[in-house]
């Protein structure tokens, strides 16, 4: 095992960032300063150019607010990241702020509380979501705390801040593109009648890969590209960076009433818009910046972008790609798992080696572009922490006994995957076997479930804890997140997880969601088992239209770490159901030894006769 290095040992760039950061508050006028993890697009992963977070505190995870003051810096964090946040923050100076979820602004309570009437918080409103500034604004004036976002201090202290990234824009062509942009543009325009909307702004990035049938590499792992769009009845125009979409793809876009423009113009056009006219925009998918540059005269409609809606209904023409693609990504796993049993005290493996080997099986089935984002592969300890990432300064050699944690995924072009399973490694305990087979339990449980159409997706979460829940434990991440079709991994508006549920999180037909209970000891192992499932109808009552889960991740869940005396007859049988249909649906697939390690890992679950 590499272990980290010692936080004492390290020297940390970190603290002299903040005295340069301070320095430059200090000449501003302004007394705290938010950085949070965000970009003009509000996106969740951010390309290069907006990780000012990171720059500043040191904290490499996804999310996370850090805000400096004269005298005190901290970060913001969930507990997907308190273990890691602990590590990385430990050389800077920098404390760790806990809280319950991403979506908590216990922050601004700090500030309201820790900051003096009179005193000035800074922040870029040109990365603030619109919500989220309201709410700071609200909060920071009731205590005569002075609110000011028109400081990016990033560029006076980044020395050498990355520029905006420049990958080619692509075409997402069909077949795999099934419904046409045009007809995507009348959907959408149809929806800005019904709002009386004459324009409507977009610049989260998904959104705008979907409606386009467009994809990009500006983000790491999410096939998306940085821009922004303005949309009219009759027209649209797509802000970008000069020189990204080919000249060819120009000409095609020209054709469906598209026209390019330079990714800076965007705050512009918002500007010179018609006194007398109207605009739609979405208050959590616009940043306060933005929403600043649409003049006084224009009517503000705020509505959630139609487009979240649509791309998460999958038609039963993407659908059947995305099956295609499980097919494919199932396959590339029986060959990864048979090399892995394989290289069993026979060669060095490392969390590292599992990244590089997962990758390179995926790389090898038709239409795979990437993979869907950083392969979590946590030996013991390292399994019990959710996000968990190894690197070459810190990570586990694969030896002794416990349990091997992989979360991967893929990028195809018909379909996303991601999935997690859990490997034995020498001898498993009894103990760790128990959790494994109450995770089970609960992937189960929600993989069975039969719900009314239009149930919030919030309300299922249950569903998968309560056998986790009986035994007095519990996890503290959601337990599914929707996912895109050759788009970002994570998707909205379904979220099954703990969160407050609201009426655009309803579950419709055609959206695909993770089911991803867990368990996590600190400092012993984590077991996380995870699926994606496809919403599919059910039935029709007197009492309404039901859905169910269509199971579409393929790949064998290890029975070497079950007590089979916890689970019921019915779990048995899900169980060896599913694994029927593996076997089935992968074995044209492969090949082999391939072949033979999914016969083997596919035998159906027994009762012992005892």
């Amino acid at each position: 095992m590499n272990s980290p290095v010692s936080p004492s040992a390290i020297t940390s760039p970190i603290p002299a960032r903040l005295v340069q950061l301070r320095a430059v508050m200090h000449a501003q006028g302004l007394d705290a300063y938010i950085v949070p993890s965000s970009d003009p697009h509000l996106s969740e992963y951010l390309p290069d150019r907006w990780q000012g977070r990171s720059y500043f505190s040191g904290f490499t995870g996804s999310v996370g607010t850090l805000i400096v003051t004269a005298d005190f810096a901290g970060l913001w964090v969930d507990s997907r990241y308190w273990s890691s946040a602990e590590t990385e923050l430990a050389p800077t100076g920098i404390k760790m702020m806990k809280i319950a979820s991403a979506a908590a602004t216990l922050y601004i309570d700090w500030l309201a509380s820790n900051l003096q009437p009179g005193q000035t918080v800074g922040v870029d409103g040109a990365v603030l979501g619109l919500a989220t500034a309201r709410a700071l604004e609200h909060a920071l004036q009731s205590k005569g705390i002075r609110f000011n976002t028109s400081h990016d201090l990033l560029d006076k202290v980044w020395d050498e801040r990355p520029s905006l990234p420049q990958a080619a824009i692509y075409e997402h062509a069909a077949p795999y593109a099934v419904v046409a942009r045009a007809d995507k543009l009348a959907m959408l325009r149809e929806q800005m009648r019904s709002q009386n909307a004459d324009w409507h702004f977009i610049s989260t990035v998904d959104d705008l890969a979907w409606i386009f049938n467009l994809r990009g590499a500006d983000v790491s792992y999410n096939p998306v590209f940085v821009g922004h769009a303005l949309i009219s009845q009759t027209d649209a125009k797509l802000f970008v960076s000069a020189g990204k979409v080919p000249t060819e793809l120009a000409v095609v876009l020209a054709k469906d009433g598209i026209s390019l423009a330079d990714y800076s113009e965007a705050a512009t056009a918002l500007a010179a818009l018609p006194a007398d006219s109207s605009i739609m925009i979405d208050p959590r998918r616009i940043t306060y910046g933005f929403r600043q540059s649409i003049p006084d005269g224009v009517k503000v409609i705020e509505a959630i972008n139609p487009s979240v809606f649509a791309k998460s209904r999958k038609t039963a023409e993407e659908a059947q790609f995305v099956r295609e693609a499980m097919e494919q990504d199932g396959a590339a796993l029986c060959e990864f798992f048979t090399w892995l049993e394989g290289a069993f005290g026979k060669q060095r493996i490392t969390e590292l080696t599992i990244d590089e080997e997962i990758c390179a099986a995926r790389a090898r089935q038709p239409h795979f572009v990437s993979p869907s984002f950083n392969t979590i592969a946590g030996f013991n300890a390292n399994g019990a922490m959710p996000h968990y990432r190894a690197t070459k300064e810190s990570h586990s050699v694969i030896e002794g006994d416990g349990l091997l944690l992989i979360d991967s995924g893929g990028q195809y072009l018909n379909g996303t995957t991601d999935i997690t399973r859990v490997v034995p490694v020498g001898q498993v305990s009894e103990a760790q076997k128990r959790d494994f087979t109450l995770v089970l339990k609960g992937m189960i449980n929600l993989s069975q479930m039969r719900y009314p159409r239009g149930t919030l997706s919030p309300m299922l979460d249950t569903v998968a804890r309560a056998p986790i829940w009986a035994d007095g434990v519990n996890y503290g991440h959601g337990t599914g997140h929707g996912v895109g079709y050759f788009l970002n991994v994570h998707e909205g508006p379904q979220s099954i997880s703990p969160a407050i549920a609201e009426s655009h999180m309803a579950m419709e037909p055609g959206m695909i969601t993770s089911n991803e209970p867990g368990i996590y000891r600190p400092g012993k192992w984590g077991v996380r088992i995870e699926n994606l499932l496809l919403n599919v109808p059910a039935m029709q009552t007197e009492f309404g239209e039901y859905l169910e889960f269509e199971t579409l991740t393929l790949c064998p869940i290890d029975t070497r770490c079950i007590t089979v005396d916890l689970l019921r007859e019915d779990e048995i049988k899900w169980l060896n159901d599913y694994h029927a249909t593996v076997l089935q649906r992968l074995s044209p697939r492969v090949s082999g030894t391939a072949l033979e390690w999914l016969k083997e890992r596919t035998q159906p679950l027994l009762r012992s006769a005892n």
